[in-house]
């Protein structure tokens, strides 16, 4: 068996309004996919980092997180550097974990608008961990 290492699994979400409701709604969502695709449990989560576009100030993405029941891991919220032209009214998340897999092996999810983001790490693949049941 392999020991266990900190590792990064990184997603991006995007909303269509700055809504509390709708923000809290896509960061659930987007942390479900991702803690559903890496087969990651709460106590392995270290801590988390979420950013948001400058256009997104209604609500914490952080709040999705305590109520999933993250109740003991740090989480942190920030402001995305404003580069001209990129995706608006965007979420995005990096989980530091505990887990047996290689690097190669963690699954990194963009949902929505947000695909656009990582074209190159297979969304087909991470559609299939998201979608199934």
């Amino acid at each position: 068996m392999r020991e266990k290492a900190v590792r990064g699994i990184r997603g991006a979400i995007t909303v269509e309004q700055n809504h509390g409701h709708e923000i809290v709604s896509a960061t659930r969502e987007l942390l479900g996919a991702l803690a559903k695709a890496n087969d990651v449990a709460i106590p392995d989560i270290c801590s988390v980092i979420f950013s948001v576009t400058n256009d997104l100030n209604a609500q914490f993405p952080a709040v999705a997180a305590r109520e999933l029941g993250w109740l003991y891991t740090p989480l942190l919220c920030t402001n995305e550097i404003p580069v001209p032209g990129s995706l608006p009214k965007c979420i995005r998340v990096l989980l530091h974990v505990n887990t047996t897999k290689r690097q190669d092996e963690i699954v990194h999810v963009y949902l929505r608008e947000a695909k656009k983001l990582r074209p190159d790490l297979g969304l087909p693949q991470e559609d299939r961990y998201y979608n199934s049941s």
